[in-house]
Parts: structure tokens; sequence; C-alpha cells
């Protein structure tokens, strides 16, 4: 579903402050299998997201999505097949239109659009995903978005990004800038569209407990590569101090138990 082979990214070319933000990098990910990516601050984490869905451009390297190589398309192609969800939760809605119409709006794109023969059909399908998120938000469909709490609009804005069953979710710090109560509601509901549309998921996350907690597959990134990769036994049996642990080796640091090292 996602191979990418020697992705490289620029940052600053031709100037003395150069940099690659990613260098080489290689990863496939299987159609359904869900990875949480860790690192610390300018690991490349969101630079791996950005270069999936075209926002930056690539020095060198390909992006294959969906058997097909995306790497020269530009991002508002790519948005037909890629779901995404960023840290704000003001960035994935439109906050001058209404719930329903944001949730219109997002049912005309990706692979299995949503668009039935009759407008009220759609309307009522709409309204059950709405329902389904458990907010009430199915009460409050003819409000506009900029009315609703911060964790009601990221999960109106999970459900838009995965309703329609795009070929890759893109989650970046998704659930950062909520409050504990809100960022397990977003979590949960984030488990059960991954599972129930079979999506294609990568989660950036600075949250260790989770991303061992959440996923198939967990990957650590460092100075714009990729240094470890867990899935199946060695994801179970992984702790918050092995990974640490590991961070300081990559480092080329003594360990010492020091569980924000990747905030």
């Amino acid at each position: 579903m996602i191979h990418i082979e020697n992705l490289t990214v620029i940052f600053n070319a031709g100037t003395p402050d150069e940099r690659a933000a990613l260098d080489g990098l290689a990863l496939s990910v299987p159609k359904g299998q869900w990875i949480s990516v860790i690192g610390s601050n300018g690991a490349g984490k969101t630079t791996l997201l950005n270069a999936i869905a075209g926002s930056v451009p690539i020095a060198g390297g390909s992006v294959v999505l969906d058997g097909i190589d995306r790497s020269g398309e530009p991002e508002y192609r790519r948005a037909r097949i890629i779901g995404r969800v960023r840290q704000d939760p003001t960035a994935g809605t439109a906050p001058d239109m209404t719930v329903m119409d944001n949730l219109a709006l997002a049912s005309r794109k990706g692979p299995r659009r949503l668009l039935p023969a009759k407008p009220a059909s759609l309307k009522r399908r709409l309204l059950e995903r709405l329902a389904e998120l458990g907010m009430g938000l199915e009460d409050r469909s003819g409000e506009n978005v900029s009315r609703l709490s911060g964790g009601q609009r990221q999960a109106l804005a999970l459900l838009m990004a995965a309703m329609t069953g795009p070929a890759v979710l893109l989650l970046d710090e998704h659930t950062a800038a909520l409050d504990p109560r809100n960022a397990d509601i977003v979590m949960s509901l984030t488990r059960r569209f991954v599972r129930d549309f079979g999506l294609t998921a990568l989660m950036v996350t600075h949250d260790m407990r989770r991303a061992l907690a959440d996923g198939d597959r967990l990957v650590m990134m460092h100075e714009g590569g990729i240094v470890a990769d867990l899935s199946g036994e060695g994801k179970a049996a992984a702790s918050v101090e092995d990974l640490v642990r590991l961070f300081r080796e990559v480092r080329g640091e003594e360990y010492a138990e020091d569980r924000d090292l990747l905030a």
C-alpha cells in the first residue's frame, strides 16, 4: 500500500543552513497496517507525512501509494486518496460551514465516495455517521463548526478523513492538543475507524505508551532515518524504558531513566 525508497527531503538547499530532513529513508507498509511513528523533535516524523502527502518537494527517492508512483504528483491530487488529521483541531474542518456541509464536502472525495442518487439519502447516512461519534453532533448538524469544542472538531475531522476509506490515513499528533478526556475519546474513535474501514495508517506521536499500546507496528526515527522497527512479539514485549534506552544508544548517550526524552 505504501512503498517508499531512498526518500530524501532537503531543507534550505544551497544555503549554509542546508540539512537533510529525510535522508534516504525506506519504508514499506502493507494494506491495513497501522504504524506508530516516534522520535525526538526534528527527527523527520512530520516531514515524512508531508512527503507522503505531497506537501513538501522531495530531492530524491520515490513514494508509491496504492501501487502508483506518486512522487511527482501534486498535493491536491494525492488528497483524493489520503485522509489527514493534524494536531490543530481547527485545521481539518471549515469553521464557517455547518457540520453537515463539512461532512457532505468530505463525502465527495476518496476511493469510496458516499454520494448517493438522492440528497436525502446522503443526509441520513451522514447523520448516522455523526451519531456514531457519541457526541450528540447529529443534533447539531446545522450549526457552524466554529461553535464546536476542540474535541468535537477533532472527532469530526477524523470522521471526515476516514469515512470514505482513503488509501492512506495520516495522523500527525492528532490528540496532542486535546485534554486527556477528549484525547481518549478521539483515540477510541481512531481505533474503531482504522479497524472498521480497514485503513492503512501512519500515526506520529510523542506518547511512547500510546505508541506501544496502539497500532500493529512501531517505527522510531532519528535524524531523518528509521533506527528501529518493531512489530509482533518485539513490539508487544517492549516497554517505555526499552524505547528510551534504544534512543540513547542511537544518540551515543549513556542510558538514564528519562521518559521525557522523546517529548
